[in-house]
């Protein structure tokens, strides 16, 4: 029996609570994809440089309340550094869109070329972020580190095994739930929810109805740079800020919102955990886990290890691939409806 809750607490501590934090982080990520693909139709592939751009924002505000001195321990300081930063990426946003992408909507262009539109703002973002910040590491975590120690869990228990659970990861599940159900309560009670739902699902009759387009537009950047920036922040708080890395979170968050249906917001937070348990699954090394549930003697000798960590981000293509495959529309059958 001991070996068994050996078993369990080794498996929580590097697959279920690292598979849990990133499938939060990857779902808020995919709502704000799913939200601009709902209501302005295009994918918009400056999603993961404006998660950094809003982590970057955080970190800035975060070193400015460090040098006042002012802090929320044991929480980190960069949770007060998320309101100022949200309002930079939200006014950012609203300027690129009146920049870049009212152009293309007013000439009623094609989804393709917004896609275009968008992988040039990428690349403008990406480059001012590095100009800007620096394209080195950058670790902005204060207060507290660890919820639960591996240590005091081994004294408390007796096992061999401890849990250890950082106090980002639980900010980031608590985040999420609050977040989501926010968004959720938005979206289905107000009558600004209401209104972008209506639009997503039906322009025309939407526009018949006397609802906004541009208002609509607004409200679908603000959401998606609200979620951008905090999604962004908690991913740099867990594993550290590099702006080279959300770039390369861009693949996962668009298979999360794929997988789970384009366009849907439960299917969104549905494919970034199955994105995320995916990922750490695949790539965890199963030796030491097995040892504990094996007769002895019957030990595996190798790593028991499926794919390298260095191939984590293929993962999430080699599903985003075989979806598309099998069933296109994704697990909750997506399509343009927020």
């Amino acid at each position: 029996m001991t070996d068994i809750l050996n078993a369990l607490v080794l498996i929580s501590n590097y697959v279920l609570v690292p598979g849990v934090t990133y499938g939060a982080q990857l779902a808020l990520g995919a709502l704000g994809i799913t939200i601009v693909y709902g209501t302005l139709r295009f994918a918009n592939f400056a999603h993961g440089e404006i998660m950094a751009f809003g982590a970057m924002a955080t970190i800035l505000f975060t070193w400015g309340l460090q040098a006042l001195g002012i802090s929320i321990q044991p929480l980190p300081t960069a949770l007060l550094a998320l309101v100022p930063a949200i309002a930079v990426t939200v006014a950012m946003l609203l300027v690129m869109d009146r920049a870049v992408f009212r152009f293309y909507r007013a000439k009623k262009s094609p989804p393709a070329i917004f896609v275009i539109a968008s992988i040039g703002v990428m690349f403008v973002l990406n480059g001012a972020i590095r100009f800007i910040i620096g394209p080195g590491d950058r670790n902005f975590a204060d207060g507290a580190r660890y919820l639960i120690k591996a240590g005091e869990f081994k004294k408390m228990t007796g096992l061999a095994e401890g849990l250890g659970i950082r106090l980002t990861q639980g900010l980031t599940v608590i985040t999420a739930i609050v977040l989501v159900a926010a968004l959720f309560w938005f979206l289905q009670k107000t009558r600004t929810g209401k209104s972008m739902r209506a639009y997503a699902d039906n322009v025309d009759l939407a526009l018949l109805s006397g609802i906004n387009p541009e208002r609509v537009v607004m409200i679908s950047w603000i959401l998606a740079g609200a979620l951008a920036t905090v999604a962004g922040a908690l991913y740099g708080l867990d594993k550290s800020f590099k702006p080279f890395t959300y770039f390369q979170l861009l693949l996962p968050l668009f298979a999360a919102a794929i997988v789970g249906g384009i366009g849907k917001p439960v299917g969104a937070i549905v494919g970034g955990f199955v994105i995320a348990f995916s990922e750490v699954g695949v790539t965890y090394a199963y030796k030491r886990f097995l040892m504990y549930l094996t007769p002895e003697g019957m030990e595996p000798d190798g790593l028991v290890q499926l794919l390298s960590t260095d191939y984590k981000f293929a993962v999430s293509f080699i599903i985003l691939v075989i979806v598309l495959l099998v069933r296109p529309t994704g697990i909750m059958k997506g399509g343009s409806s927020v």
